[in-house]
């Protein structure tokens, strides 16, 4: 299978999550099965040299080692290190620990590899824009009855799993980026123009800050200048600290609808089930009354712009302010979940 046939798979085929820290297990039916028995059917696809590079320690502090800017070296087996049935045994164990939402915007990632190859022929000599260029690390032995993590992982991505028994303990942190945010370039690589992987992230967003009042604004918007960068970008474990912005309970129904939707698009990236923890995991940490919204930078597009959704089990984090590959300000979103109590299955 060539690099273009596996990516068009990937794309066209188009689930983990749930939380102990502290108190209360959630349990998730047969997810963890799945994914066991997928990514042992990886690693025993596996040469001794692929399995060197693709398999780690379950306490191995390369599990909390993330990130999703280009670098020159991760942990974990590419997937253009593996033959064509191991790429097939890699796709199936993305599939199993997410949505069909989010293996869309995982597929879509890897794909836009290419459109930003070709918008970048002769500025740079880079091999880094690859889309075969994704790596999989399996941490332990995964198996069901065993404590195991995963991690998939390359530029814009980034999914860190950690699964113990029949329960799913971590899915933090889960981070999604776009560049560009909306195509705006002719190509040659399949990417319509107009695409847009990450646009509820950014357009529910928009609909509700213009909707606040002057008074609400005044509370939500917390900057007129949005961040360079995501503030925990690669950084093991979030902020302790408390929430700003305006509260769940200061907005009108209609507004609130929209937070909840905006929230819901980055709790559904995982499967049903876990999603379902996810916010039951809100409503066990206070409920919606606890979750506060905040702005800073531009109230339009086209101009760096910033959110936080934070409540007690949960934080978003999203910014744009880049420019995209063809020169376009703002449009290069980098969207961030994360667990407020701790990710990697680490409580703080």
């Amino acid at each position: 299978m060539s690099v273009k046939r596996f990516v068009f798979a990937m794309t066209c085929a188009s689930v983990l999550c749930v939380y102990q820290f502290g108190h209360s297990f959630y349990k998730v039916g047969g997810v963890t099965e799945k994914a066991a028995t997928a990514a042992a059917a990886l690693v025993a696809s596996l040469n001794d040299s692929q399995k060197s590079k693709a398999i780690m320690p379950v306490d191995s502090p390369e599990r909390q080692d993330w990130q999703i800017i280009p670098k020159d070296k991760r942990k974990g087996l590419q997937l253009n290190e593996m033959n064509d049935s191991q790429r097939q045994a890699a796709t199936a164990l993305l599939r199993s620990v997410l949505s069909e939402i989010g293996y869309r915007k995982s597929t879509q990632i890897m794909n836009m590899e290419n459109f930003l190859k070709e918008l970048e022929a002769g500025k740079t000599n880079s091999p880094l824009r690859d889309p075969t260029r994704y790596y999989f690390t399996v941490f332990g032995t995964p198996q069901a009855g065993k404590k195991w993590g995963l991690s998939i992982e390359g530029h814009h991505l980034s999914l860190n799993f950690l699964m113990d028994g029949d329960r799913v303990v971590s899915s933090t942190p889960q981070a999604f980026a776009a560049n560009p945010a909306v195509v705006r370039t002719e190509n040659k690589s399949g990417i319509a123009v107009g695409t847009r992987m990450l646009r509820l992230e950014e357009t529910l967003a928009f609909e509700l800050v213009q909707s606040l009042s002057e008074q609400q604004r005044s509370i939500a918007v917390i900057a007129d200048k949005a961040p360079k960068e995501n503030r925990t970008l690669g950084v093991q474990q979030p902020p302790k600290e408390s929430p700003v912005g305006i509260p769940f309970s200061k907005l009108s129904p209609p507004q609130q609808s929209l937070l909840k939707d905006l929230v819901n698009e980055y709790i559904n990236a995982v499967t049903d089930e876990v999603a379902d923890d996810r916010r039951q995991a809100i409503q066990s940490t206070g409920g919606w009354d606890a979750v506060h919204f905040s702005w800073e930078g531009a109230l339009q597009a086209g101009v760096g712009h910033a959110y936080r959704v934070q409540g007690p089990s949960f934080l978003i984090e999203f910014v744009n302010t880049q420019p995209d590959a063809a020169g376009n300000i703002a449009n290069h979103i980098h969207s961030i979940w994360r667990d407020s109590r701790g990710d990697f299955g680490v409580t703080q």
